[in-house]
Formats: structure tokens, C-alpha cells, sequence
């Protein structure tokens, strides 16, 4: 058998501090905490607790990473919110709010550079919102006012697609960092879908037209071709991740679910579930390292935060004697 210093060519490194990317089978003493640790790699997904938000709510947006996140916007009963919410990895610090309340918007880029755009007010909105990591401002209207739409990319080359007016529809928007342009639409009129990747390489899934739908769309910058379906039809669900490795997570089903899908850009393959089964939740981050936060449950609106590890993902552990 191969001892630890055949395999990584020395003896067990006494550190300060855990090391900021070891290898899979690392082992090292943390100095600082007095503990032997070893850095492993995950075989499958999984979901753990991160910090509550501190506005519970649903119908919120979602844009940025696991340890940078940014949601914004939503509805606590009958009120639309204005709130923004930063995330550190661990917990959430309330920022400037948005300059208009409201529901089931779009949000897309990070959490020093945001877009909002879309939603409800006492009606469709076609309103945008720029965040700095400070303060939103105004930026220049969608060309068609809507709610319940998905979005993806980033503040400067935005993606805003489907949802609903007083129909359902199938409208996609480039925006530039100045203005938004119609392009190609939707093949599926839908609502309440969920959307991954960037403005050349996007990705929609999910959703509602008459019923809860499992299709899955992909834009190459120009147009939207099909993909294969989910496994688990849904709406309200949330997104993260890009075009070739995005995670869905989340929605409605007739009750409400925690399933987890993860898309390779062919195919989707059932993953681990959530804690916590809800709907109309906001995403962020990627596929192996997504973030789900507040929502819908069958008693109201959650203020619960997960963090998602995909397989593969190495995370330290700390050793004890048996």
C-alpha cells in the first residue's frame, strides 16, 4: 500500500491556515484550530443551510455567485419589495433598495454590476435597473413591458426572455448596457421559466403556458433551438450556471418540490434535492456551486438560503480518531 508521502512526495504539512485549493486526498494540521483535515472530493451533489435572508419573500431575482450573491426585488403577501440583499458566502447584508417595488422580474450580471429589469408593479412593467454595489439607477426601458420573464448574462450584455403581459409570450431582448433590442423569439410562448448562461450562449427551461413545462431552449446569440426536456415539468423553478452546465432547481408541480436537475448541454440528469421544496425562489452562481434563496412554501414565504456542491467539488473535513 502507498503511504501519504509516496503519493504527494512529503510528510503532512503543519499550515496556519486551511490551503486555498488543495487536491483531493490532501492532508495537512491546521495549527490555528489544532485539527488534522483532509480535502475531499464529492461523488455526488449535495445542498447544505447558508445564512436566511433577511427579508423573506417570493418572486424575487437572483443574479451572482455562491459567495457573491445579489437578490432583489419580490413580494411579502400582497406587497411588492424593493429590498436588496447582498451574500458573502455565509450570511446577507441588506443594500440600497430598488428605485421601483416590485414582483417577478428579470435580473441578470454580479453583485457589483446587477441588472433588474421587468416584473410588476400595478401592472407589467418595462422599468431597468443598473446596481453599481452600491445604488441602482435607471437604465433604459425594455421594449415590451412584462412579468414572470427569466434573464441571464451580465449587465452589459443582458438576455431578457418570455413571461407574461395579459398573455403569454415569447419576446427575447438583447440589452447593450444602454438600450434593449428585439431579436428572435421563444419557440415556446411561457411564464414563470427559469434561464442560465450569457446573452451569446443562454438557456431557458421550464415554465407555464397553459400547464407546467419540462421544454428546455438554447440561444446561440441569434436564434433559439430546442434541447431535450427536463425530467421533472415545473414552474417558478430558479436557474444557475451556463449553456453546457447549468443547474435547475425548485417549483411547482401541484405541490411544491426541492428536485435538482443538472444540464450538460445535452441531456438533464436528476441531482440531489434541496431541503427545503418551494417555488418562485431566486438562483444564482453555478452548477457547482449554486444558490438558492427565499421563496414560496405551502405556509408563505421562507427567508432559507442553500448552497448547492456539485459532484466533484472538494471540500475539507476534519479528521477524528476511531
Amino acid at each position: 500500500m502507498s503511504t501519504y508521502s509516496e503519493i504527494f512526495g512529503g510528510k503532512v504539512n503543519v499550515l496556519a491556515s486551511d490551503p486555498s485549493n488543495p487536491v483531493n486526498g490532501q492532508v495537512w494540521y491546521n495549527s490555528t484550530s489544532k485539527v488534522m483535515k483532509v480535502a475531499e472530493a464529492s461523488v455526488a451533489g449535495v445542498w447544505a443551510s447558508g445564512g436566511n435572508v433577511n427579508t423573506s419573500r417570493e418572486l424575487l431575482a437572483g443574479t451572482g455567485t455562491q459567495t457573491a450573491g445579489l437578490i432583489f426585488g419580490g413580494r411579502v403577501s400582497t406587497v411588492n419589495q424593493a429590498a436588496t440583499e447582498e451574500y458573502n458566502g455565509s450570511a446577507w447584508t441588506g443594500g440600497n433598495n430598488l428605485n421601483t417595488a416590485r414582483r417577478g422580474l428579470g435580473g441578470a450580471g454580479t453583485q457589483t454590476a446587477g441588472l433588474a429589469f421587468g416584473g410588476y408593479t400595478t401592472a407589467a412593467s418595462q422599468s431597468t435597473e443598473e446596481y453599481d454595489g452600491t445604488s441602482w439607477v435607471s437604465g433604459n426601458n425594455l421594449n415590451t413591458a412584462r412579468t414572470y420573464l427569466a434573464g441571464c448574462g451580465i449587465q452589459t450584455a443582458g438576455l431578457g426572455f418570455g413571461g407574461l403581459t395579459t398573455v403569454v409570450i415569447t419576446n427575447t431582448e438583447e440589452y447593450d448596457g444602454t438600450s434593449w433590442t428585439a431579436v428572435n423569439n421563444l419557440n415556446t410562448a411561457r411564464r414563470n421559466l427559469a434561464g442560465a448562461g450569457i446573452q451569446t450562449a443562454g438557456l431557458a427551461f421550464g415554465g407555464r403556458d397553459t400547464g407546467s413545462l419540462a421544454s428546455t431552449e438554447e440561444y446561440d446569440g441569434t436564434s433559439w433551438v430546442s434541447g431535450n426536456n427536463l425530467n421533472t415539468a415545473r414552474r417558478g423553478l430558479a436557474g444557475a450556471g451556463i449553456q453546457t452546465a447549468a443547474l435547475g432547481f425548485g417549483g411547482y408541480i401541484g405541490p411544491y418540490t426541492a428536485a435538482t436537475e443538472e444540464y450538460n448541454g445535452s441531456a438533464w440528469v436528476t441531482a440531489a434535492s434541496m431541503a427545503t421544496a418551494r417555488t418562485s425562489l431566486a438562483g444564482a452562481g453555478t452548477q457547482t456551486a449554486g444558490l438558492a434563496a427565499g421563496g414560496e412554501i405551502a405556509t408563505g414565504t421562507t427567508a432559507v438560503t442553500e448552497e448547492y456542491a456539485g459532484a466533484g467539488t472538494i471540500s475539507t473535513k476534519t479528521i477524528t480518531a476511531q
